[in-house]
């Protein structure tokens, strides 16, 4: 079995929790393969000495496994080299808050264990495609959670043209738009008023950035629909971000978002639920009646 470590520097108060799964993974003589920048930050503390490594989506052959040792942002860029490999991967949280980072010093015991006895469920989470006529993201021009599309600068508000399925939806007058996966939903979407959809759900989510008309609301829409996208301003330059990744375009150009051919595989332990996830890092529907 080879599994692939994805992470980066991470605190020192996190050395210990680490030590602890490589040394599982060590003792259950399981091949590694490491992220070249987190190599480097585990030989600096002294958790590993030697090992094989990759530094780009272009020489990261494959794994069985990937495991993502950060926090969401990290698990994001881990799905990058997963890509249409469909590699499943693990979220283990060295982070903060941690909605896709979902192991954790709380629960992470028997998780080598669990995969030696494939003692887990996948989940398919859907992707979003982004196309351009300038190959905006190259090769990687899919995403997990979401597209923004946002104004450079804060001098003044952006119109985003939004067509669904070829027919026009609306003109946003807003600081940007986000398309949101039923994933991303927990992200920036919940940030700007976006609804909390259940990360199975076969949605995207339309959501306005401080939008200047009040009755324009976030929208739902099937995750088989086409949006295509045309943005003005008084700028000539916009901020278009795929996840963790960000690109300036110019004026006049036309997105175009649809869904992705191949999913992101999600490992997900028998102690791991959405919704206690819900509770613990929202405090969703904490009431002190109900203690």
């Amino acid at each position: 079995m080879l599994i692939a470590l994805h992470g980066r520097p991470f605190k020192n108060d996190s050395i210990f929790f680490i030590k602890k799964i490589i040394d599982q993974l060590v003792a259950e003589s399981i091949e590694l393969v490491i992220y070249e920048p987190f190599f480097k930050h585990l030989k600096k503390v002294g958790l590993l000495k030697n090992a094989e490594v990759y530094t780009s989506v272009d020489d990261f052959k494959g794994a069985d496994y990937i495991f993502s040792v950060g926090g969401d942002g990290t698990f994001l860029d881990a799905v990058t080299f997963s890509g249409r490999k469909e590699i499943p991967i693990l979220g283990i949280n060295v982070g903060r808050l941690g909605f896709l980072s979902t192991v954790n010093e709380t629960n992470y015991s028997d998780l080598v264990k669990n995969i030696l006895n494939k003692d887990y469920r996948i989940e398919e989470r859907g992707l979003i495609r982004l196309e351009t006529s300038t190959g905006l993201f190259g090769n990687l021009n899919f995403g997990l959670n979401e597209l923004t599309m946002t104004k450079r600068d804060s001098a003044a508000m952006i119109i985003v043209h939004t067509y669904l399925d070829g027919e026009f939806l609306n003109s946003y007058w807003a600081d940007g738009l986000i398309v949101s996966t039923a994933t991303g939903s927990t992200g920036y979407s919940l940030s700007c008023g976006g609804p909390v959809v259940l990360p199975l759900t076969q949605n995207l989510i339309v959501t306005p950035i401080s939008p200047h008309n009040l009755n324009v609301r976030p929208l739902l829409v099937p995750d088989t629909s086409v949006l295509s996208f045309e943005i003005e301003g008084r700028s000539k330059t916009f901020l278009v971000s795929l996840d963790s990744r960000s690109e300036p375009v110019r004026s006049g150009i036309t997105l175009t978002l649809k869904k992705e051919s191949f999913n992101a595989r999600l490992i997900k332990i028998p102690s791991d639920s959405f919704l206690n996830t819900l509770r613990l890092k929202l405090n969703w529907g904490l009431d002190v009646r109900n203690y």
